[in-house]
Order: C-alpha cells, then sequence, then structure tokens
C-alpha cells in the first residue's frame, strides 16, 4: 500500500520536509510541476483540483488560469514555465488532441526532455490521435504525433470521472509527482557533482 505523500516527503528529506520542498521558500517562482491539460475538460475538476494539491504540499505548479493574468502573452509565459519545470503533469482527456496549444505544451516539454507523467482522464491511449485537417503545418503534425507516441508509451495513471475514488486518485498522484520531483532532483545533483568533478585540475609535483 501506498504511503501518503506526506510521510514520503517527512520519512525521505528528514527533519520533516525534503530538501525540495525546503527550497520553495528561498527560490523565486517559476514552478516545480506544469500542468498540462485542456480546459473544457479538466480545469474545474482533475487539472484544478489538483493543482490545489500540489500547492498544499508546498509545491508551486503551474496552472495557466492561476498562473497568468490578463495581458500576459500566452506562448512566453507558458514556454518559460515549461522550461523551468521539473516535471510535468499531462492530463489527456476526450478532446485533448483538439488543442494546438495542448499538443504544442506536450511537444516542448518532450524536446527538452522534461520528466512526463500521464494521466489519462476518461480516455484510452489508444483513442489520443493528432488529427492532420490541413490546418496545421506538416512540421507540427510530425512532432505533435512524436511526443504523443512518447507519452501514450509512458507508465501513467488513469481516472474516470463518474466512478473513480477520487481521495484515493490524489493521494495517488501525489505521491507519483513527489517520488518523479525527488529523483529529477537526485539525478541533477549527480550532474552537478559529475560537472564538479570533471572540473577539477590535479597538480603533480
Amino acid at each position: 500500500m501506498q504511503r501518503p505523500a506526506s510521510a514520503l516527503i517527512s520519512t525521505i528529506g528528514g527533519h520533516g520536509r525534503h530538501p525540495l520542498l525546503r527550497q520553495q521558500r528561498h527560490r523565486a517562482p517559476p514552478c516545480d510541476v506544469f500542468i498540462n491539460h485542456r480546459g473544457v475538460d479538466t480545469k474545474r475538476n482533475v487539472a484544478g483540483l489538483l493543482y490545489h494539491h500540489l500547492r498544499r504540499l508546498g509545491l508551486r505548479p503551474f496552472l495557466d488560469s492561476k498562473n497568468m493574468k490578463p495581458g500576459d502573452r500566452l506562448f512566453d509565459h507558458i514556454d518559460a514555465a515549461i522550461r523551468e519545470c521539473k516535471v510535468g503533469i499531462a492530463v489527456f482527456s476526450p478532446m485533448y488532441c483538439d488543442s494546438y496549444f495542448c499538443l504544442h505544451e506536450l511537444s516542448l516539454m518532450t524536446q527538452l526532455g522534461k520528466r512526463i507523467i500521464p494521466v489519462f482522464c476518461d480516455v484510452k491511449p489508444s483513442e489520443l490521435r493528432v488529427k492532420d485537417d490541413g490546418s496545421r503545418p506538416p512540421e507540427d503534425i510530425i512532432r505533435f504525433r512524436a511526443a504523443l507516441e512518447e507519452a501514450k508509451n509512458t507508465v501513467g495513471l488513469t481516472f474516470d470521472t463518474i466512478r473513480g475514488d477520487w481521495p484515493e486518485f490524489f493521494a495517488q498522484a501525489e505521491n507519483v509527482v513527489i517520488e518523479n520531483l525527488i529523483e529529477v532532483e537526485e539525478e541533477e545533483e549527480i550532474k552537478r557533482q559529475n560537472n564538479t568533478g570533471n572540473g577539477l585540475k590535479l597538480n603533480y609535483i
């Protein structure tokens, strides 16, 4: 049985909080977790509630309706948030693939090598397809399809908003997000140590 996210954080981090969460007070926003979603399907349920659950954990999730204000340039803010995030959550839903913005965000996360957690909400992976109706440049269709296939072949979460257990889903989602953030943080620390080690010069006498 999975432990609650709060217990997971406290056990791994020591002193009651994982260092990843303690750092939040000292660093400027950007975001830790980018929530990629189709607003008409999930903004008022899965995506919106997930945003609030992650906020309560002390994380900085990015959700366009919460992190942007009138006058903000859409692509500037969203692309910057994706570049700064450590983990992306792709909330797939029945109308997801109809949105250029959803597919653009997903492909950018893929191109940047971000860790992506798929959430298949009221839709099966096999039902997700990028349609080519001639309104999008061919290069966009290619990169959208490649990103979607990669996400569909990644282990994720599934949820039925009608019959699903909401508390159980959010507890599971919190654990998965925290575990991935910790893994990404540990990988980045190893890279920093390796880069430091590679930069050392040894003087032989």
